[in-house]
Formats: structure tokens, C-alpha cells, sequence
């Protein structure tokens, strides 16, 4: 691999170049040392980059309305590492809680078409650096005398300092990018943000380069020696078919031939939000181009300069999504944007990683410039320029979680906000990515029309399918109907979906079972375990919001969920089908909507029918019976559970089958309403038994109730 040399005009100080730290490796107490010094450095940096500022009233000025003002980001960073080190029970004590709960949340960028209009009283400057003075002082001590063993793993304190350290050195990436963005009068020249690249000339000429494919697994085990954010975690493979990327990121100059072939003005090239976009903000140029007096010129972080057509371009997913509609229509070739796994192919190529290089194999760690370079400078195997550096590479995959993901705990939102299907990756870094920023197993997305130091590297290979993402089920209903089906039990009281069905299979006596009902699914666990002793399940319910859980477990294999610990607070969880032990049945089960009351004609011939839960909450319970009883063979079974829960919520008072004084005085229990519905049809099988069930409401409130199970037999 080529590796490119720093400019001689460029001599960054000590503290900018530094590398994160292996975990698992060393002394305890020179490890200890290692994070202290990696701390300072980073806090050192931090706050190096607003000094860039000229005065106070910068720090209040908007760069960009969708983001908060620099003040924000100058104390947050700080008041994370109080708060994360409180939430993780490491310490009890506060420095500022007013700052430490106003400059906390609020740093994903709000969407361009729903501005943010709240007010926010600001702290000023001073009290905020005091406030970070303090706080350095805190976190020193703390790393000094906490314990420390190897491997530092996530449940260990240094493993939360590790966590403040990396999001500060995110911050450092995003607050340049909003310092680049204010006017120039509010920044000023500094000793290490002022020293960019001062070599640029013309455009090369870009060309594709053939990659090798094949099968290529992402994500990291949780004994790698590095820091990693949880979404970097876990397991998925993908085969990749070979495919082209062109040979360098798209440069300033090869930009400039969309926008004269009427790139912002074309609507054909842009998605319906890439548009909206283009509307929005009055689009017609990239965010960082300048025209002063009928040219084009480039605004660095802290000075406009004469365009530098050799560096990369720096857009957003929704211009380079529109770039390459464009280089489509002039190839006739299929042009797009880098799967993440087919980056992966060409980063392979690449046999180094921050923290083992002795200097970046590109511009990557701030160890050449303060900004971006030409685009043909950092040579890589393969004859590609940029694989990692530079600018970020955008890429068409949305950023979703890997098998096996697991929230922190201390840190639970960091991820699952942005699986939503709008927040991509980039992969690669930039100029000024370090720490985890640097790794190559670094997962960072943000919303398409986000500005940073990105741009593009283009491919050319197959069509994708429609991504499809497996996001969190927050509806706070089917969020407990999943807990209830597939999650963790309480009070020792066993599944009761399992529970019901191992006790139809009883009945059944190892018979024969070719078709079976599962009425009332809900989320389907009964159904999966019906599917265990019958060839083909219809499993039906009158929630279509409830059935989309199962649907997806045997579409996708999992399913995640968010369930209530305490107010706003939740937990998050997944399911997973091969891990429940379905793999080889869910597909004899058949989930669609359907009314109980009213079942179409082609449901019917059953040996086994189970309506677990539901005849107490049907708005027409004995028409149910009426129906369901020329549904069943001779000889098939009927089971019924019940807590017998009457409510005119759901039935008409007339319409219960039971719970009531009969016309004879004596109580008339819902059991007595079952069975003189079903005769002379049906006998009952065997004495009706308990079955138990809780329902998790909260982490702190429960739900435990005693269903009845019933089973008839068609005679």
C-alpha cells in the first residue's frame, strides 16, 4: 500500500495527533496513565476548537437553524461525562445540574422541514469553561483512583470515561463543521485550525475501477481490544457481487459538470425528498462553494479560498443520491453510492487501522491538514485514492442493528433514535476523524440532508431492493403483547402461550394433526408452537397491528421492541426466531387480520382450533361459538382460555355468555355459557384446568391472572 507524506508546511502540535487505546492489553496502572493522557488530549482539543471563535457572541450565533447554537456543544460534551458517569452509578455527585440538564439532549439534527422554535436560555462562555474546568478536574480524579482491571469492558468504569472521551471527539468532528459554516466574521485564524492544505489545481479525470466481491461480515465481537459504540456490535454477513467504484471520491471539478448540466434545476434527478429539499433551501450549489464575483470559491473552516477543484466535493446523501441519477442517465450504466458491506470490500484492501498505523495511510486523524486535500494525493492498493480519509463516503445502506445488538445502559438512545430508515451511513472518515471516528469498524449515520465533511465515491453495479428496516415496535399495546408472548417471564409463572399449547398437545395423544386454527394470535407465539404438531396453521386476528410482529419474525428472523420501565424511560429488546426454536416450522403458519365473529368460509376443516383470551372479548361471543363449531372435524378439538374478564367495553351486557344471575336466581358462570353453546355439538374433554399469566405493565407493575383452560371435542 502507497502512503502519502505529510506536507512540509504543515507541523500540527502534539495534541492533535493521537490515537485511541487497546483495552485488553498491558498494565493495569500504565493503562490507567494511557486513559488519562488520552483524556486530557481530547478535552485539550475540544477546546482548542473555539478558540476559533472571535468573541461571545459567536458562540450564540446560529450556523445552521437546524442545529443548536455553539454554546450548546461547547458545554455538552462536558455535562456527558457527569451525566453518564451518574447514570452508570460511578459517582453520586453533581457539579451544575441547571447546565448538566439544559445542555444535555438536543444534538440530532432536527429535520430540515420542521424547524425547532423553542427558546433556550443560553449560560454564557465563562460559566460554561468553568463549568469544564471543573469537570476535568472531576473526571482526572476519577480516572486516577477508580479501579481499573483488563480487559476494560463495558460494564467498567473506564469504560464509561472511554465513552465520554469518543463523544467528545465526535463533537469535535460536527462542531467544525458548524464553525465552517458561520459567517466569517465571527471566526478567527488559530494556530492548529488554521493550517489547511495549500496544494489544489485541476480536476483529474475519474474512472472505475473493478472490486473483488465476495462474502463480507460486519460488526465486531465484544472482545475486541477497541472502544465501540454499541451499534458497531454484533454480527451480519452478506455476499457482495463483484462490482466497479470509481477511483476517486467526486471532486470539486467533476461536481461543477452536474451543476452545468442543470443538476439543481432537474427534478428527474432527485427523490421526492431530495427535492422537497432542493425547494427548501433554495439549492443550487454545494453548502461549502462561495460565488464571489461570477466565481466559484471555498470555504475552508476558518478562510474562503480559490476553488480547489482536485478536492472533494462536500454534500449531503440527497445531492449525491441526485449525482448519481445524473451519471446514470450519462453512462447508461447503473450509477449509485457504496452499499456499507460493498465499502467493506474496498476497505479490506486496506491492511491497517488506527491505533496500529505509525502514521495515516490517508488524511484521517488530523496528521496532514485542517481540511480536505486533492483528491489524487493518498494512493491505495488497487489504484484507488481515498479508501479511508479525506471526506466521508455516503452509502445507500440506512443504518440498522447488527444480530446480536444490545443497548447500553448508560447510554441507551445513542442508536436506536436512527433506525428509522432516515439516517445513512458513511463510512471512511475525514480530515478530522479520530478516535473510534478513525476505526474501521466505525458506524455513523446521519440524516440525508445533514451537511459534514462528506461527499461521494460512486459504484456501479446491480439495482438495490427497497431497504428494509427492523426497527424498534414502540406502540406501547403491542410493545406488551410482545414482552407478553416472547419475553422474559415473572414470578416464576411460565410462558402461558407455551403453557396453553402444551396442554392441547396433551389431548392430542401424539395424533395426526393436518390443519389447525390459532384465533385470537395476537402476537403469535401460540401460533409458532401450534405449528410444532401441525402441518398448517391459519393464525388470525382482528389487530392488524398486533399480527405485524409475527409476520416479521418469519419474514426478517426478529424482532425488536421497546417496553415501559418508568414513565418516558424504556427498555429495549429483541427476539429472535432461530433462538426460540421456530426456524424449521413458522412457515406452516399463515398470519392474516380477520374478524372471529365473521370468519370467511375458507376457514374452516380443523382438527384443533385455540382461542386463547378471546371470548370475553368479542362484541358477539355465542355468534363466535355458533360459527367456529361447523368449522372443526369430527373428533377436533376446541380450546378455549379465559379469565372471563365481561366488560360492556367490548360485549354488550346481553351478549355475555356468562358472569350473571340466571333467570333462575342461581349464578350462571361463563363455563355453564360455553358449554350449553356448543351442545349437542361438542362434549368437554376433561376437567378444565388454570393457566397463570402476567403481564409486564412497567418495570415496577404487573399484571397476574388466572385464565381458565377449556377443551371440547366435536362429536
Amino acid at each position: 500500500m502507497k502512503t502519502a507524506q505529510a506536507d512540509s508546511n504543515c507541523s500540527f502540535p502534539d495534541v492533535t495527533v493521537s490515537k485511541t487505546t487497546l483495552l485488553n492489553e498491558g498494565d493495569s496502572e500504565a493503562k490507567r496513565l494511557e486513559v488519562l493522557d488520552y483524556f486530557h488530549k481530547s478535552f485539550d482539543l475540544y477546546e482548542s476548537l473555539f478558540e476559533c471563535l472571535v468573541d461571545d457572541d459567536a458562540y450564540y450565533a446560529r450556523a445552521n437553524p437546524l442545529r443548536h447554537p455553539l454554546i450548546f456543544y461547547y458545554g455538552h460534551t462536558a455535562v456527558f461525562f457527569v451525566n453518564k458517569l451518574n447514570v452508570a452509578q460511578f459517582i453520586d455527585e453533581r457539579i451544575d445540574p441547571s447546565l448538566e440538564s439544559s445542555l444535555a439532549i438536543g444534538v440530532d439534527e432536527m429535520s430540515w422541514d420542521d424547524l425547532n422554535e423553542n427558546h433556550y436560555d443560553w449560560p454564557t462562555p465563562a460559566r460554561v469553561k468553568a463549568y469544564r474546568d471543573k469537570t476535568r478536574e472531576l473526571v482526572d480524579n476519577f480516572i486516577r483512583t477508580c479501579d481499573v482491571s483488563l480487559p476494560i469492558t463495558w460494564d467498567d468504569p473506564l469504560w464509561i470515561v472511554m465513552m465520554g472521551i469518543e463523544h467528545e471527539r465526535i463533537h469535535l468532528e460536527t462542531s467544525s463543521v458548524l464553525i465552517r459554516e458561520l459567517p466569517l466574521a465571527s471566526v478567527k485564524p488559530h494556530p492548529i485550525w488554521s493550517q489547511i492544505c495549500r496544494t489544489h489545481g485541476e480536476a483529474p479525470e475519474n474512472r472505475l475501477l473493478p472490486v473483488k466481491g465476495g462474502n463480507i461480515t460486519l460488526g465486531k465481537s465484544k472482545d475486541d481490544p477497541l472502544y465501540g459504540w454499541d451499534v458497531e456490535y454484533g454480527e451480519q454477513s452478506e455476499t457482495v457481487d463483484d462490482f466497479e467504484a470509481s477511483q476517486c471520491l467526486v471532486s470539486n471539478g467533476e461536481w461543477l459538470t452536474f451543476m452545468e448540466a442543470g443538476g439543481y434545476q432537474t427534478q428527474s434527478y432527485w427523490s421526492d425528498e431530495g427535492w422537497r429539499w432542493v425547494q427548501y433551501q433554495n439549492a443550487e450549489m454545494p453548502v461549502f462553494w462561495v460565488r464571489q464575483n461570477d466565481e466559484y470559491r471555498y470555504r475552508a473552516m476558518l478562510e474562503v479560498i480559490d476553488m480547489p477543484w482536485d478536492w472533494p466535493v462536500d454534500i449531503c446523501y440527497l445531492e449525491a443520491k441526485a449525482f448519481c441519477e445524473w451519471k446514470s442517465e450519462q453512462t447508461g450504466r447503473h450509477i449509485r453510492m457504496p452499499t456499507e458491506a460493498e465499502w467493506y470490500a474496498l476497505r479490506n484492501t486496506v491492511d491497517t487501522d488506527q491505533p496500529y498505523w505509525n502514521h495515516a495511510p490517508g488524511n484521517i486523524n488530523l496528521e496532514f491538514f485542517a481540511s480536505s486535500c486533492p483528491v489524487n494525493r493518498h494512493a491505495f492498493d488497487g489504484g484507488f485514492y481515498d479508501v479511508i480519509g479525506n471526506v466521508w463516503q455516503w452509502t445507500e445502506s440506512p443504518v440498522d442493528a447488527l444480530e446480536g445488538y444490545e443497548v447500553h445502559p448508560a447510554y441507551d438512545d445513542f442508536s436506536t433514535p436512527t433506525f428509522d430508515g432516515k439516517h445513512n451511513l458513511f463510512k471512511g472518515g475525514c480530515w478530522i476523524s479520530t478516535g473510534n471516528y478513525a476505526i474501521r469498524d466505525a458506524r455513523y449515520a446521519f440524516r440525508r440532508h445533514f451537511y459534514q465533511h462528506s461527499g461521494l465515491r460512486y459504484v456501479a453495479g446491480n439495482p438495490l431492493p427497497e431497504p428494509k428496516m427492523n426497527v424498534y415496535e414502540t406502540d406501547s399495546m403491542v410493545a406488551q403483547y410482545i414482552e407478553f408472548h416472547y419475553g422474559d417471564t415473572y414470578f416464576d409463572v411460565p410462558n402461558f402461550p407455551v403453557a396453553c399449547i402444551a396442554e392441547v398437545a396433551k389431548h392430542l395423544n401424539g395424533r395426526d394433526v393436518e390443519r389447525a386454527l390459532d384465533i385470537g394470535c395476537a402476537t403469535g407465539r401460540s401460533s409458532f408452537e401450534l405449528a410444532k404438531l401441525a402441518r398448517h396453521v391459519d393464525a388470525l386476528d382482528f389487530s392488524a397491528r398486533l399480527i405485524v410482529c409475527p409476520s416479521a419474525l418469519q419474514s426478517d428472523g426478529l424482532q425488536r421492541y421497546a417496553i415501559q420501565d418508568e414513565g418516558e424511560i424504556v427498555s429495549f429488546k429483541e427476539v429472535r426466531m432461530d433462538e426460540l426454536g421456530y426456524a424449521d416450522v413458522a412457515d406452516r403458519v399463515n398470519f392474516m387480520q380477520g374478524d372471529a365473529c365473521n370468519l370467511p368460509e375458507k376457514f374452516t376443516d380443523y382438527d384443533v382450533v385455540f382461542a386463547g383470551n378471546l371470548i370475553d372479548r368479542l362484541y358477539e361471543p355465542e355468534t363466535f361459538l355458533n360459527l367456529i363449531k361447523g368449522r372443526i372435524r369430527p373428533g377436533g378439538l376446541l380450546v378455549i382460555t379465559s379469565p372471563y374478564t365481561w366488560l360492556e367495553d367490548f360485549t354488550e351486557r346481553d351478549k355475555w355468555l356468562g358472569g350473571f344471575k340466571a333467570n333462575t336466581g342461581e349464578n350462571y358462570t361463563t363455563l355453564e355459557g360455553i358449554r350449553d353453546a356448543l351442545q349437542p355439538e361438542f362434549s368437554s374433554a376433561a376437567k378444565p384446568v388454570d393457566v397463570p399469566f402476567v403481564i409486564r405493565e412497567t418495570r415496577r407493575k404487573f399484571q397476574h391472572t388466572v385464565a381458565e383452560l377449556s377443551v371440547w371435542v366435536k362429536n
